[in-house]
């Protein structure tokens, strides 16, 4: 009977901490499906607005054909055109500080040779201290990104602006690879072969991820990482 009741309160108990940890560990096991699904959605290319058919008036030209004014070429500049971000980007962060500190003292009193206090000894009533403190840190990061991806249009502001929003995903034989990358560019900044530099996006938003056998072996498991942020140390 003892056994069963301690049977009993060691699955009431070990359910107890799964029922605490859910929580904790769902953050631990990735993203979730609605979560992949909103972070795709807000990537999602952008398409132009359908417009009327052109009226059959026998005219040669018409805007809704896709006109362009010739000191403008067919830069991208509308809801839904394309534009290739060319991904130049490269970080570089050292910081290094250290601090030392020394500070000494003492006192030193000699008793009378003579007298009533004769018996006291110099070594007894000598005093000193010390304390020494030193510190060190360090720390260096880089990352580089290259490539390129071609993103759309998605909404064009009053005052020129635009903004880009856009994703490549590649299927390889060992897993795949996912760019998401969303911004706001210029005009000006864009090449006659509708190119922009990654470093001009301004609000740049540059996802790169990757799923499969090697990215799941450089990752940290869902219980090592539990531990990890219950550990104290």
């Amino acid at each position: 009977m003892r056994i069963t009741l301690a049977l009993i309160a060691g699955l009431a108990a070990g359910t107890a901490i799964l029922a605490l940890s859910a929580p904790a560990s769902a953050g631990l096991l990735g993203p979730s499906k609605q979560q992949k699904a909103e972070r795709a959605a807000a990537y999602a290319p952008a398409y132009a607005p359908s417009t009327a058919a052109p009226v059959a008036d026998g005219a040669i030209y018409h805007a809704a054909y896709g006109y362009a004014p010739l000191i403008a070429g067919m830069r991208a500049a509308q809801v839904g055109d394309v534009v290739t971000i060319t991904l130049v980007e490269k970080t570089q962060a050292v910081k290094a500080n250290s601090a030392s500190t020394d500070r000494n003292g003492s006192i030193s009193i000699t008793p009378p040779p003579t007298g009533p206090l004769d018996f006291i000894k110099k070594t007894d009533i000598d005093i000193s201290g010390g304390s020494t403190f030193a510190g060190k840190g360090n720390a260096a990061q880089s990352n580089a990104l290259s490539g390129e991806i071609s993103v759309t249009i998605a909404q064009v502001y009053p005052n020129g602006t635009m903004l880009v929003r856009g994703q490549k995903m590649l299927t390889l034989n060992r897993g795949d690879e996912m760019i998401q990358i969303s911004g706001i560019i210029r005009p000006a900044d864009i090449s006659f072969d509708n190119r922009v530099l990654s470093t001009r996006v301004a609000d740049a938003r540059i996802t790169y991820t990757g799923k499969g056998e090697i990215a799941r072996a450089s990752r940290q498991g869902w219980l090592n990482k539990f531990f990890s942020m219950l550990s104290p140390f």
